[in-house]
């Protein structure tokens, strides 16, 4: 009996006991997300000041410039937008737009088409020293400029490789100084062009080849579809990513297009094979107009950006 009536007591003192209670901690969850935040910010901090100092700084300054007339040298004199006016009312400015115009065809359109032809025909068989002739279409990206432009310079002359050639041939009326003629000196710069992307075109659409799988090709092959039903259904379709990419690199090259042009022919004969970009060159060092040249800068870093951003456009547009 007196074990019954002890567990009742010691219930009722257990019950009779004040609890203490912990009020809730509100706001952990978002403290832990900006600790988190501020933390990945400290880390990104040298990044972003390296790119500061780099691009962003030199860019507000180009901007800054670019609204001033100024030598260089001499105080600036504020003038606002007429350097803007001014670039956009040169009569060579049409000129070197038409000539960039050409030269995205060589840039661009050509490295691209070569690109895809060397992918499409590596998807459908393969080739026996596939690699090797990658390196050697490859070359020209890991060539610096300055031995571009000498190789190219030598097989242009009188003498060169391509004059001996059309000799060769019996061509003898056509050989002449290719850089230095005003209707084929662009051109001949456009195929040098072509040489050096197309290495960098093939390279992105045969890793975008890599990764299609080999399940639709087969399926294409079983419904019975030819060499060029499958890459318009199969291959193409499967280098959206890369096709955007390399793209938007050839158009911007095309249209900053500067050192081998400067180089061979530094924009002429005359002015057939000026650019933006060498007019820029030209405003800044040879007429000291450093405030044209940084508004011929502004504008094409605008038109740059408005490109890129187009194709991203385009192909998020287009998987969605």
């Amino acid at each position: 009996m007196t074990i019954v009536e002890s567990e009742p007591r010691r219930t009722r003192r257990r019950e009779s006991s004040p609890r203490v209670s912990t009020p809730p901690v509100r706001g952990t969850g978002r403290g832990r997300r900006a600790l988190a935040g501020a933390r990945a910010w400290l880390y990104l901090l040298p990044a972003v000041a390296i790119y500061a100092f780099i691009v962003l700084i030199p860019t507000a300054q180009s901007v800054w410039f670019s609204l001033f007339s100024w030598n260089g040298v001499s105080p600036a004199e504020w003038v606002g937008l007429g350097n803007y006016l001014a670039f956009l009312s040169d009569p060579l400015i049409g000129q070197a737009l038409g000539h960039t115009l050409v030269l995205v065809a060589f840039f661009s359109l050509l490295p691209i088409s070569l690109g895809l032809l060397s992918a499409a025909l590596v998807s459908r068989a393969r080739l026996r020293g596939a690699s090797f002739f990658r390196s050697i279409i490859f070359v020209p990206q890991v060539l610096t400029s300055v031995v571009i432009v000498v190789a190219w310079r030598q097989m242009y002359s009188s003498e060169g490789l391509v004059n001996s050639s059309l000799r060769a041939v019996g061509l003898d009326a056509l050989a002449q100084p290719w850089l230095g003629s005003f209707e084929f000196a662009l051109p001949a710069l456009g195929l040098v062009g072509t040489w050096t992307m197309m290495g960098l075109c093939m390279i992105l659409f045969l890793a975008g080849v890599g990764n299609i799988p080999t399940e639709l090709y087969d399926a294409a092959r079983v419904d019975g579809a030819g060499a060029v039903r499958e890459f318009w259904a199969v291959t193409l379709p499967g280098l959206r990513p890369q096709l955007t990419v390399a793209l938007t690199l050839t158009l911007i090259g095309a249209l900053r297009a500067f050192d081998l042009i400067w180089l061979t022919t530094r924009g002429g004969p005359g002015t057939s094979t000026i650019t933006p970009a060498v007019l820029l060159y030209s405003s800044a060092f040879t007429q000291q107009t450093i405030g044209k040249a940084a508004a011929i800068g502004v504008c094409l870093a605008v038109l740059a950006l408005g490109i890129a951003w187009s194709a991203i456009r385009l192909i998020e547009r287009r998987d969605r």
